[in-house]
């Protein structure tokens, strides 16, 4: 042993490497190798070394999401209360599921299931053991909903339906990560907007309709990254524009009849947003979409500075593959959400001012010290393989300890799991208590049901329940104009164009289409999010050519995509 807590073959053989999962190579950095020295735990004066990845980034960021199940809800049993409950997790798992309120309260004590350490089995199986007894929350995150039942990684949301991984929002249907919006259905990464419809990454807009990548626009639709501009159809990359059909003026009689033509004529619309689509084609695209930052690759990136191969990330620093973080410094690999956070290493779904927690899910509130725990929160440090527990320290499997005692046992736990080969990585997708269809990683990494149980992972059957109409009807059939959708729409199901499969209209949306002058739509809602995904760049990077300078480049848009790609400098001087 030359380091403490790791074997000297631990140390070697840094560069090109295959990754265990997908026999990719990649290498680890030595600005890497760094930082898992950095976040490597301190024990009673000696620092036990986190060993560098064994899978790839990319494989590294799939495990993870397979611990995030975002919007798929089930009605359960609260194997507390008795009552019948929402959960994420669908009444076949093989956990204790309370209903949050329950679960958030002092009815029960999570240190009552603490166990020993068995010093004959490896470690992820007695900690799977441990999460298979302590109960679990119904949710997550959901606090403070007002008529939000159907809601999951919400909070302080006011009449919101099928909303997930949103805050503060009203009235808003059918999205996924909203935030500070009013009247907006069918969004995503959308914020501070009002009376919006199939938005995507879009910025205090207003009355703006099947558009991407827009700030500051209003009484508009099928616009891709414009900025500021109203009355606009079919438009891509203008600033501060008025009146303008396909990036052309127009009159403001021009613009009416153009928007009563496409938005009472489904065929008309297809037209148009064909000729859009063309019209994408022929402008440049910025390599990385963001704003404001100093020394970043990714995608999605603004207010950040050192931030590398990172998706989706405001006001973060130093931090490196990392996907949806805020305020947050000096994190590698993590997903969600900061705000703050700081020496964070292989976790999903950690913030509000956590502090040096590597291995963990679900924990927050200004909690520190955290390695391989779950749902721990509200001040617990030096916890280590702990579930449910709050306001706690010196804990191992939900077993209390005197520091001293921590401070001993420790080390010997971290070279049980170096001889079985679990330290320094992240929970195994095999004990996510979600079927891997089920979770977000289903979404950016896709595979076959033979696939999944060929790795021993877990696949979740999906239901065929229909629900309980008076008539059914194709969404083929459905009217062209919304003027001639009869009220009796809300007691019938809609069948999916695509998927088969029957939806219904809520009241409120159907009376959102009609505010709006909109069409109802012919698609189910995970058909909607499939299809709003498809038009994001993938959240992977590749090396190409300015193609206007000709410079190198890394970008979320493949050399194999027809797009045109700028630099940054490139493409503000064309835009502006």
């Amino acid at each position: 042993m030359t380091i403490a807590g790791m074997p000297t073959n631990l140390r070697q053989g840094y560069g090109r490497q295959a990754c265990i999962h997908c026999r990719q190579p990649f290498s680890v950095p030595e600005e890497d190798l760094e930082f898992y020295k950095l976040v490597s735990p301190m024990i009673a004066g000696k620092r036990y070394l986190i060993p560098p990845p064994t899978h790839c980034p990319a494989c590294r960021r799939q495990r993870r999401l397979a611990w995030r199940n975002e919007k798929t809800l089930y009605r359960r049993t609260c194997d507390y209360s008795k009552k019948t409950i929402l959960s994420i997790y669908s009444p076949d798992k093989p956990f204790t599921v309370y209903e949050s309120d329950v679960w958030n309260s002092d009815v029960w004590d999570p240190m009552t299931y603490g166990r020993e350490i068995d010093w004959n089995r490896p470690f992820f199986d007695q900690w799977n053991d441990l999460h298979h007894a302590v109960p679990l929350p119904s949710f997550n995150l959901r606090f403070q909903n007002n008529n939000s039942e159907y809601t999951n990684l919400s909070q302080r949301n006011n009449n919101c339906y099928l909303i997930f991984a949103g805050n503060d929002n009203e009235d808003c249907y059918y999205g996924t990560y909203l935030h500070r919006n009013h009247r907006v259905v069918d969004g995503f990464l959308t914020f501070d907007s009002e009376s919006c419809y199939e938005v995507i990454d879009a910025y205090n807009c207003n009355r703006l309709f099947f558009s991407e990548d827009c700030r500051n626009c209003s009484d508009s639709l099928l616009l891709k990254s414009c900025q500021g501009c109203q009355n606009c159809i079919g438009c891509v990359n203008l600033v501060n524009k008025n009146l303008h059909i396909g990036n052309q003026p127009c009159t403001k009689e021009e613009y009416t009849k153009k928007l009563n033509e496409i938005t009472h004529n489904r065929a008309a619309f297809l037209v148009a947003e064909q000729t859009f689509q063309a019209l994408i084609l022929q402008h440049p695209h910025k390599a990385l979409s963001g704003y404001s930052n100093e020394n970043v690759t990714g995608d999605h990136i603004t207010n950040c500075r050192n931030v590398r191969e990172c998706f989706d990330m405001t006001h973060d620093e130093d931090c490196k593959y990392c996907v949806w973080m805020h305020q947050s410094r000096n994190c590698y690999d993590c997903y969600g959400w900061g705000m703050t956070g700081e020496l964070g290493l292989e976790n999903h779904l950690t913030g509000q001012g956590f502090y040096n927690v590597q291995f963990s899910e679900s924990s927050w509130g200004n909690v520190s010290n955290l390695m391989y725990c779950r749902y721990c929160l509200d001040t617990s440090s030096n916890l280590f393989g702990c579930i449910g527990l709050r306001h706690k320290e010196y804990c191992i499997l939900n077993k209390q300890y005197t520091k001293e005692e921590y401070e001993s046992i420790l080390p010997k736990l971290i070279e049980h799991m170096i001889e079985h080969g679990e330290y320094g990585q992240f929970f195994p997708a095999q004990l996510s208590p979600y079927g891997y269809n089920e979770t977000v990683a289903q979404e950016y990494f896709p595979l076959t049901q033979d696939q999944i149980e060929a790795l021993g992972w877990n696949w979740k059957q999906e239901s065929n329940e229909a629900p309980k109409v008076t008539k059914t009807i194709p969404g083929s059939q459905l009217p062209e104009s919304i003027a001639d959708v009869p009220d009796e729409i809300v007691e019938w199901a809609v069948v999916c164009d695509v998927t088969g499969r029957p939806f219904k209209i809520t009241p409120q949306e159907l009376q959102f289409y009609r505010d709006m002058g909109l069409p109802l739509p012919r698609k189910c809602f995970d058909q909607r999010h499939k299809d709003r995904m498809a038009k994001r760049t993938p959240r992977q990077l590749w090396e190409r050519r300015c193609g206007k300078c000709g410079e190198e480049i890394r970008t979320s848009y493949p050399p194999s995509r027809p797009d045109i790609v700028y630099c940054e400098d490139c493409y503000l001087d064309e835009v502006h």
